[in-house]
């Protein structure tokens, strides 16, 4: 089955970490819908991480190549060295290339801080923000290589952030680190990496997922609508901001958005909301005077995703 004409993607090669299930699922089928050819990593765990299936990846490439696409199965660790570094070769031996990186690869283990172990620290550490620096570190260098060699790289890495990360969410002290770290890597990534024509972007997504579904208390207000009504948690809602981003000439690079239903949010992060001086050093007496008036009062989700 040849490939459609004029799709926005064609000839672009994509990795999708996470791609078994929900978000992932939906950014592979579509970023191969759109011309691009894909790997679809899973482990194929559960939501904390547990286990391995390789049947989730294997459904998702059996679906893109039933649609005519291009897609091959990846079972690296993406949190392991140099399973990152196999799984970036994959790629290029598969398909020829790689352009674009989705970093969507994450775990649950939900806990307030004071009642959190060790091992639910570092194991959601571990997969969120090592799971994306690894993939990411090992991809940047090969487009580096490329560059220094005289090709013209036109690359795009796509961060999985989260509104837990940007405002907080209660009981997911490790999560909400591990995301809002993100930002930060996704930043640092299109400052050191920019000049090689590597852009870095971080999208928080709003959906009915595994992950979502594993919040207690989530389920009631995440079922779906009827068929014949727009599903504002489909997945499938946040994938052509993902496809956007995954253009070669897509003029977005250190951005920060949420997308979820018909919404579309861009961050300002870390904008100054006051600035103070004084005649040499602040003393106590002025921060008293001066500081209660000018404190912002933390974002709320409501406030955030609210009409008003």
């Amino acid at each position: 089955m040849g490939r459609p004409e004029g799709r926005r993607l064609d000839g672009r090669v994509a990795i999708v970490t996470g791609a078994g299930r929900g978000l992932g699922r939906a950014h592979a089928v579509l970023l191969a819908a759109e011309g691009a050819s894909v790997v679809v990593n899973d482990l194929g765990g559960d939501v904390h991480g547990v286990g391995q299936d390789p049947t989730p990846a294997q459904q998702v490439v059996g679906e893109i190549r039933g649609a005519g696409g291009q897609a091959v199965v990846s079972g690296h660790d993406v949190a392991d060295w140099h399973q990152a570094a196999a799984m970036i070769d994959l790629a290029v031996k598969t398909f020829g290339d790689l352009h674009v990186l989705v970093n969507n690869a994450g775990i649950l283990r939900d806990r307030t801080l004071a009642n959190m172990s060790e091992e639910e620290w570092d194991a959601v550490i571990r997969v969120h923000l090592k799971g994306h620096a690894m993939p990411t570190r090992h991809a940047v260098a090969y487009w580096r290589d490329r560059a220094k060699t005289g090709h013209q790289v036109k690359a795009s890495v796509i961060h999985t952030s989260s509104l837990a990360g940007l405002v907080g969410n209660f009981g997911q002290t490790n999560y909400s680190s591990a995301k809002l770290a993100v930002v930060a890597l996704s930043r640092v990534v299109a400052m050191e990496y920019g000049r090689y024509g590597v852009r870095s972007n971080a999208v928080s997504p709003s959906a009915r997922t595994r992950l979502a579904l594993a919040v207690p208390g989530a389920e009631a207000g995440l079922r779906p609508p009827p068929p014949d009504v727009f599903d504002p948690l489909d997945p499938a809602n946040v994938s052509p901001l993902i496809a956007w981003l995954a253009q070669a000439d897509c003029p977005a690079t250190s951005q920060v958005f949420h997308i979820g239903g018909n919404r579309l949010f861009v961050f300002a992060m870390s904008s100054i909301a006051s600035r103070l001086e004084t005649r040499g050093r602040w003393t106590l007496d002025a921060l008293d005077r001066e500081l209660p008036g000018r404190l912002v009062t933390p974002l709320e989700l409501d406030d955030l995703l609210g009409d008003k």
